[in-house]
């Protein structure tokens, strides 16, 4: 009997350690109230369009910042939200695998939580909106930043290339595009 209770033990310890970890979820700033725009599609049209005009970023670290922050929006939105996987098959897939490029450019932790890095990226927003410039390094602090500060805040002023991301965000933007269409042309997938 008391074989059979260590084995019943064993098997909920089993099981309890394949229970699947809390999704990520994150928020972005300027929909934490209420919501008249899709954040999703806010952040892939901005995002598509800053990246395929990367010159509007140079010198404009809030901006930069801004489209860090929907990019990790959507790698956490797009493969957790469930209208996604048959809206956005291809985002949904494509941008979560470009998260690696953008983090690498920005120096930010691989291991960070999205949600880490759009408040500390608000953080830096806000220094500017209130011209004080001065206190935007302080909101790039490690762990979350490497090595944070000013060297990471001049990453931000003058943004690589980001090849994978571009890619990706112009396959949601158009993903997107033939989604609305199907949807306002009638002509969307029915399953009989």
């Amino acid at each position: 009997m008391s074989c059979d209770r260590r084995v019943l033990l064993l098997g909920l310890l089993g099981l309890g350690a394949c229970a699947a970890t809390p999704t990520e979820t994150a928020i972005l700033p300027e929909f934490r109230g209420v919501v008249s725009v899709d954040p999703v599609r806010y952040a892939i049209d901005q995002g598509a369009d800053l990246l395929t005009h990367r010159g509007r970023l140079t010198g404009q670290t809030w901006e930069t910042a801004r489209l860090v922050q929907g990019l990790e929006f959507l790698a956490v939105e797009l493969p957790s939200g469930p209208r996604w996987n048959v809206d956005l098959p291809i985002a949904q897939l494509a941008v979560p695998a470009a998260r690696a490029e953008w983090r690498r450019a920005f120096g930010i932790a691989p291991e960070a939580r999205a949600q880490q890095v759009i408040d500390s990226l608000t953080e830096l927003r806000n220094a500017y909106a209130e011209q004080r410039p001065a206190a935007a390094p302080a909101a790039l602090r490690a762990p979350i930043f490497t090595p944070g500060g000013q060297e990471t805040l001049n990453r931000f002023a003058d943004p690589p290339a980001l090849p994978r991301t571009t890619r990706a965000m112009i396959d949601a933007r158009q993903e997107l595009m033939v989604q609305s269409f199907e949807r306002r042309s009638g002509r969307s997938f029915v399953v009989p």
